[in-house]
């Protein structure tokens, strides 16, 4: 299918996981795809791998996040697809919890993704589609998430009123909310593989699907929002966790 045929999309994040993946699903389906990330080589093996276009940018800096815009906007002019994806996880308890990690997380999953919104409704076309990857975390309770739930609650609300405000312009806003998916962010918090391994199994024993999700799965569920069969889809939510947050 060629359903994105003629767009041109950026995802932050784009370098692995769920970003990667999705890029690779966008570009399937016609699109003209830019990724972003922090980690020069990681971007480069990425875009090398997708055959996209990989620009280096942090998103927990708002002078990246300018930048960004600024090359964007020079090279491709105004986009059609924007898939605010990048995040980070941090875990702790509300009284042990250090100020670095509340910092950290937030600065990425919240103001970094604020921003990223803030500085490319300029370059996007009127018509056009923005997605959060949130989480179902930010609907759903469990000790050691406070911060990391705090941060997917948030982009969720900033969704709705960027709904509200970029409708005159026909511009959808939307947010995609996994559950538990496998990819690398997990590996990335530095926890040792006897713990992933505790985490994943009671991870999938409160799905009542009894699986985890794949990268797969959210890639096809953001092309959907960018296609034009979601042309009536705003300020939606769309959990996807196998049922998780019923149980």
């Amino acid at each position: 299918m060629n359903n994105l045929q003629n767009k041109i999309a950026l995802i932050t994040g784009g370098n692995s996981g769920i970003g990667y993946a999705t890029a690779k699903e966008l570009k399937e389906q016609g699109a003209t795809v830019i990724i972003t990330g922090r980690r020069t080589e990681a971007i480069e093996k990425a875009a090398s791998e997708l055959g996209v276009t990989g620009i280096v940018a942090d998103q927990a800096s708002v002078t990246a996040i300018e930048n960004l815009a600024a090359t964007v906007g020079e090279q491709f002019g105004k986009i059609d697809i924007l898939f605010i994806n990048a995040g980070i996880v941090g875990l702790s308890n509300i009284e042990d919890a250090p100020e670095k990690l509340f910092d950290e997380v937030m600065a990425i999953n919240f103001k970094g993704a604020y921003f990223t919104l803030s500085k490319f409704i300029p370059l996007l076309k009127d018509g056009a589609s923005v997605v959060f990857l949130s989480s179902n975390t930010a609907s759903t309770n469990y000790t050691g998430s406070s911060i990391y739930s705090s941060s997917k609650a948030a982009l969720n609300s900033i969704m709705k009123i960027a709904a509200l405000e970029l409708a005159p312009r026909h511009i959808r806003v939307n947010a995609v909310s996994p559950g538990p998916t496998e990819t690398e962010i997990m590996n990335k918090a530095g926890l040792d593989e006897a713990t992933l391994n505790t985490i994943k199994s009671t991870l999938i024993n409160r799905i009542p699907l009894r699986k985890m999700g794949t990268t797969h799965d959210v890639a096809k569920m953001v092309a959907y929002f960018c296609s034009d069969i979601a042309g009536f889809i705003t300020g939606a939510e769309i959990l996807m966790d196998g049922g998780m947050s019923l149980a």
